[in-house]
């Protein structure tokens, strides 16, 4: 049975305008005028136990929307969910506390005390017996290397030692289902390693289910094979990591290693391979060609230059994810599915 089940799951605001002025402003107390603007449309995906799926969209699409309704903190329009066997928005007690919501750009821990003093809180608003914080407390410590920074007031923790502080606060209470939104936004990229590889290690430890949002692509790389990509509010792709570059990418690359002394323009180069050339060095080059067009590309490049090494790629995943969200959204029903 699947940890998360939604189905048909929308969200709309109804949002207030007027023009400037204060004959608009007099005019607003009788008449307000209002637009519906849908954040989410008829979204349905199921996540299994166990499972990490990124969840990929850009601003506005409506990852975070549809995540606080997952948490509870939002009530939908329409549709319906299931997570865990509860229904998020009715925020049952013993819901939250199987839960977590980890936002990266909002602050949780009190901003005048010691890290430890937000945890004994935590402590006590989930019941944590003292033999399990206890516990609890020392094996995030290792994980997350938090040392001395438990005994700091928030204010004067780093932008990364605080995420990690977040984090290691959020997953006190051991959830069974973790939702991470952005949770290495500004973090330099030693830091981001580590709070990847702190959410493989508690996913293989606890058996949690998670949903990322991210846009560091890296993140989803190392966490995810599955991922679920929305844009407008709508599901565009669910499928395999693997399967989104097959549907989604037009083309791919090709590297080649040159002999020493070897020249032939950028102009020519396109020409022999139908294709784009995109980088160069010395000793290298490398070229753009539909992915229709590879097999062919790759054996005039043999036939024709004195080839060292060759190696074909596949698109970075960032730039898939930006063709992805170049198209417009698919109509409803109209089968987006990757996977």
């Amino acid at each position: 049975m699947a940890d998360i089940t939604v189905e048909g799951l929308g969200k709309t605001y109804v949002v207030p305008e007027r023009e400037g002025g204060v004959k608009a402003a007099l005019s607003s107390l009788v008449r307000r005028k209002t637009r519906n603007v849908e954040a989410v449309t008829a979204v349905s995906f199921t996540v299994e136990p166990g499972e990490i799926v990124g969840f990929l969209g850009p601003n506005g699409a409506g990852k975070t929307t549809t995540l606080k309704m997952l948490a509870g903190l939002l009530h939908p329009t329409s549709g319906t969910a299931d997570v865990i066997g509860f229904t998020p928005w009715q925020r049952d007690r013993d819901y939250l506390g199987r839960m977590a919501l980890v936002m990266g750009n909002r602050n949780q821990l009190q901003w005048d005390i010691p890290v430890v003093d937000s945890y004994r809180l935590y402590q006590a608003i989930f019941r944590i017996a003292p033999a399990d914080f206890t516990r609890r407390l020392a094996e995030l410590t290792d994980l997350l290397e938090l040392g001395e920074l438990l005994r700091k007031p928030v204010r004067n923790l780093s932008l990364g030692e605080r995420m990690k502080c977040e984090i290691a606060g959020s997953l006190l209470h051991y959830p069974a289902v973790l939702f991470l939104d952005e949770p290495t936004i500004g973090l330099d990229v030693a830091m981001q390693r580590r709070i990847r590889s702190f959410v493989a290690e508690y996913n293989q430890r606890t058996g949690a289910c998670v949903m990322l949002t991210s846009h560091y692509m890296a993140d989803v790389e190392a966490l995810c094979r599955r991922v679920i990509v929305i844009h407008r509010g709508r599901l565009l792709f669910d499928g395999d990591l693997s399967a989104l570059v097959s549907q989604f990418a037009a083309h791919k690359f090709i590297t080649v290693e040159i002999e020493e002394g070897t020249t032939i323009g950028d102009a020519d180069l396109a020409a022999l391979v139908n294709g784009t050339v995109v980088d160069r060095s010395a000793m290298s080059v490398t070229v753009r060609v539909a992915k229709t067009d590879t097999p062919i590309a790759a054996g005039r490049l043999l036939a024709t230059l004195p080839v060292v090494d060759l190696t074909i790629e596949d698109p970075p995943i960032e730039r898939v994810i930006e063709d992805v969200f170049a198209q417009p959204a698919l109509d409803e029903g109209a089968g987006g599915q990757g996977g």
